[in-house]
């Protein structure tokens, strides 16, 4: 059956058409979004939602949605969307961060000329039928300093754009490298070089802890003299406040601001200040730029519904279209690793390292890792997924630990699971043979080669005589025909282990008859989610 997504707010019928071209049954309904309540009644028929900016998925609307897979925004913020919510509810939120780059680029730089040159304000004066030629007097944009906060994807673009137009480019921007920064021609500094040196300062970063307020009152402050500053990003990363007395006493020279600390802006200390330019979150306004965060939300979200493929997942890691299908047997492993250690563990897990050997080390280890801990936790929680299982083991308060490292044996990759208890230490590790099936390659430390299929018996127990024969008497009279019976022990007369493949589910009451036998430790049923 093909997946089925609800378009709740206006996209092209462009895009619309993408949904249909690649086996995905699309439900155009785009008044919804205004319909909260009609909208949470249907919502659980649908495995994908697509919207702009006017549906809220709220965690009343997502309590709703039974079926729901993912969420697809066609632009870049997400405010819309309660994350968390849709998070523990396994749903991936998907935004399109690079469709309106270059529109909102452009905008920074028009807000750029329009302070420069007091636009706004000398064509209100001239269609008001006056003529102040002196009094809107500018300055040149050429030759200027243009420190540029946050030089990533819109940043970057800012940067070329204001290179062409012979500025000297300042860049803050801590994850900016020495050699990317060479390549695109700008000279990468610290903060309080960027504020006083620069003529015009741009901000193009999210909204975090880090950079909420950096350009407060103390920032501001160190800027250069006549300084002007431009905010295309995000409301709240200058203190409107603190500029607005800054611009009053003649620090600043202007302002040019598309976005607001409280949004729609109704009022605001900038507004009705000289050399102060507004507009209503404009950057991303323009035809181009919505009709390709339309396209763009149509593709990645037909992609993931479709082939598996995750882009611009807000709450999970990425997984290319190319990649899907060569991650997708070791996803498989992962979790059955994960569901192998959460069905035989007793007691909460303490701590969590996941090792990738070889070839798997080179993987999406984000992805496998979510796999793995889905796995995990799904004896305790059952609807978990990838999204949701790493932020539960998080609340959770687990430790959790990743090492990679390169090929050590015989296996050209492997993944190892080691959870720690108050009590005990557990191991398992796998790996995918040709066949893309997973295997069992170790447990506990002792090494065996064990198929993977939906109903196992696991049994630890010392390496005494007779075992072998006692199971299978156990088993076979109990009516349980066994598959496949794999052996390893860790010494002679010491631990051991059997793992046995069986047609179908096995009662307590057989369990109990094993663990009779004092040699027995523990035997548990296992069950997986394998072809």
């Amino acid at each position: 059956m093909a997946p089925r997504v609800l378009v709740s707010d206006e996209l092209s019928e462009t895009a619309v058409q993408i949904f249909r071209d690649r086996g995905v049954d699309v439900d155009f309904q785009p008044q919804l979004g205004k319909d909260k309540d009609k909208l949470a009644e249907i919502i659980g028929n649908y495995d994908g939602l697509a919207i702009r900016s006017a549906t809220k998925a709220t965690e009343k609307l997502i309590a709703a949605a039974t079926n729901l897979k993912v969420i697809g925004r066609a632009g870049i913020g997400v405010d819309n969307v309660d994350i968390p919510a849709a998070s523990r509810r396994g749903i991936i939120v998907m935004n399109t961060p690079f469709g309106n780059s270059i529109t909102t680029a452009e905008h920074a730089i028009a807000l750029m000329f329009a302070v420069a040159r007091q636009l706004p304000a000398a064509d209100a004066s001239t269609q008001a039928g006056k003529w102040e030629k002196s009094k809107f007097m500018g300055v040149e944009i050429t030759g200027k300093v243009l420190g540029v906060i946050g030089a990533g994807n819109i940043g970057g673009i800012v940067c070329k754009k204001a290179i062409g137009l012979g500025m000297h480019v300042l860049a803050y921007d801590p994850f900016l490298s020495n050699e990317r920064a060479q390549e695109m021609g700008v000279k990468k500094v610290e903060l309080d070089e960027l504020l006083a040196q620069a003529d015009f300062i741009t901000l193009h970063v999210p909204m975090t802890d880090k950079t909420r307020g950096i350009l407060g009152k103390e920032n501001l402050a160190k800027t250069k003299p006549g300084v002007r500053i431009i905010n295309c990003a995000r409301g709240g990363l200058v203190d409107e406040a603190a500029l607005a007395e800054a611009i009053k006493s003649g620090h600043v020279a202007g302002a040019g601001f598309d976005v607001f600390e409280v949004e729609p802006a109704k009022e605001s200390p900038l507004f009705g200040l000289p050399n102060v330019v507004c507009t209503p979150h404009l950057g991303a306004s323009t035809t181009e730029a919505q009709e390709n965060v339309a396209l763009q939300v149509a593709e990645q979200m037909s992609d993931y519904l479709v082939k598996g493929a995750v882009s611009n997942a807000i709450n999970m890691p990425s997984i290319t279209a190319e990649e899907a299908p060569i991650l997708k047997p070791f996803i498989k492993l992962a979790d059955v690793l994960g569901a192998f250690v959460g069905q035989v563990t007793e007691g909460p897990i303490k701590q969590i390292e996941i090792l990738y050997d070889g070839q798997t080390a080179t993987m999406n280890t984000k992805a496998l890792s979510s796999a793995l801990l889905a796995g995990l936790i799904r004896s305790q929680v059952s609807d978990v997924n990838m999204v949701s299982a790493p932020i539960m083991i998080k609340e959770k308060g687990i430790v959790l630990s990743e090492v990679k490292r390169d090929k050590t044996g015989v296996y050209d990759g492997y993944i190892k699971l080691t959870v720690t208890t108050e009590k005990q230490t557990r191991s398992i590790a796998g790996t995918v043979f040709s066949d893309g099936k997973p295997r069992f390659i170790q447990i506990k430390g002792i090494n065996m080669d064990a198929d993977v299929g939906p109903h196992m018996i696991y049994i630890s127990n010392t390496d005494v005589p007779g075992m072998i024969g006692f199971m299978g008497t156990t088993l076979g009279n109990a009516g349980v025909n066994i598959a496949n019976f794999q052996l390893g022990r860790e010494k002679e007369s010491g631990d051991a282990i059997a793992l046995l493949y069986v047609d179908g589910p096995v009662e307590q009451a057989v369990l109990d008859q094993l663990t009779a036998n004092p040699a027995i430790k523990q035997a548990k049923l296992l069950t997986f989610a394998v072809e």
